[in-house]
């Protein structure tokens, strides 16, 4: 079996893990603040603060924004659902804005609209959370003009796109955002087995981060109610979280960011070769836009269902019996049991839902031989003309 996506492990990336095996700390050691300011300095942000998971990473930057019950966060349907899941641990609402049918990102015109609407019905949102899918950067600027005339806040969830460029910048420098969050499961670009990060450059969200990843703990005499009674003093001044990284995660951190260019540059390689071989099929192939250039975290196809005597169901079931693991990448969140039980319907957000009825996420990552992706291709044709 082909997987849509898989880790790339060095002896280089084990030694790191192994060094501190050896070393005097598994956890909240020095190598946590190496990884981020190796990850801080490469997207030229001024703050960066790893935890255990991407989710984790979301759910203290809503926090830290200060999104609370009676408070509004608004995100894309077509994301994985902790996009969402973060306003509701938070106590807050949660809305959606459809997606571009070419970049599968948020709509622009259509978060204009719903804006517009929101402002007139005086419910507007206090956090949008653009995602940007596969690695693929939401048109940040833009954005960011409307966040200063309806006054909301941004957070990137950025899970997909470390490597990725916006304006020829890196993603996750926070140039139009409060916050950007970036996840190290083995499928993205780097690893840390599980791990993320939220990166800021704002003093007062990193401080607020660093209390609520450690259980809302300080030592630092400024947020004190008192002197310390001693060296070994601490105090618990908000309600935090244990969703600390560890030394372990860490050090496999540093070690795949030295190995990230080679990373993108692989996954461009194979992401152009599908474009040029595919480029005939009776499918739709990855928007490339003038403004970013994508990770390639994933290389979604949507099949042209009217020029294919198959069902989208049939074909994903196809490839999958003949060796080739694709996913589909996302079930809109609001058609989730969970998010019905909100309010939610189906055909609430129309262009999400086209867009699952005709998605395949096809292999893609570092390791995939040519041959293998050959392979890929060769099924796929077959089950498209068959």
């Amino acid at each position: 079996m082909i997987p849509y996506g898989r880790q790339s492990i060095s002896e280089k990336d084990i030694e790191s893990v192994v060094n501190i095996l050896r070393s005097d700390f598994l956890t909240q050691g020095p190598t946590i603040e190496i990884f981020e300011k190796k990850v801080a300095t490469y997207c030229n942000a001024k703050y960066a603060v790893a935890v255990s998971n991407a989710t984790a990473a979301l759910h203290i930057a809503c926090l830290s924004l200060g999104l609370s019950k009676s408070k509004t966060l608004w995100t894309s349907p077509n994301t994985f659902v902790a996009s969402a899941n973060c306003a509701l641990y938070a106590g807050a609402n949660i809305d959606f804005v459809d997606i571009d049918p070419n970049t599968y990102n948020i709509s622009i015109e259509k978060l204009k609209q719903k804006l517009e609407i929101a402002k007139s019905n005086h419910c507007l949102p206090d956090i949008l959370v653009p995602v940007h899918f596969s690695g693929l950067s939401c048109d940040m600027e833009k954005i960011f003009k409307l966040s200063k005339e309806y006054n909301f806040q941004i957070l990137e969830d950025a899970s997909h796109a470390i490597g990725g460029d916006y304006q020829n910048k890196p993603v996750g420098n926070c140039e139009f955002s409060e916050a950007a969050v970036f996840s190290f499961h083995p499928v993205k670009i780097i690893t840390t087995g599980e791990g993320g990060m939220v990166l800021t450059n704002r003093e007062d969200l990193y401080e607020k981060l660093i209390r609520l990843r450690s259980h809302g703990i300080t030592k630092n005499s400024k947020y004190m109610t008192h002197e310390a009674d001693g060296s070994w003093y601490y105090q618990q001044v908000v309600l935090g979280f244990n969703y600390r990284m560890t030394d372990i995660q860490a050090a496999l951190g540093v070690s795949q960011m030295d190995r990230l260019k080679s990373f993108i540059e692989r996954r461009t390689q194979l992401a152009d070769r599908y474009d040029h071989i595919l480029s005939k099929l009776p499918i739709t192939l990855p928007t490339r836009v003038p403004y970013a250039k994508s990770s390639w975290h994933l290389y979604v196809i949507r099949l042209n269902t009217s020029e294919i005597k198959k069902s989208h169901k049939e074909i994903f079931e196809s490839m999958r019996q003949n060796g080739v693991g694709v996913q589909l990448h996302y079930i809109p969140v609001h058609t989730q049991p969970y998010y019905q039980n909100l309010g939610f319907k189906n055909g609430d957000f129309p262009e999400s839902e086209k867009y699952y009825a005709e998605a395949i996420s096809l292999p893609l990552y570092y390791d995939l031989k040519e041959e293998e992706q050959d392979r890929v291709i060769d099924i796929l044709r077959n089950c498209l003309s068959k």
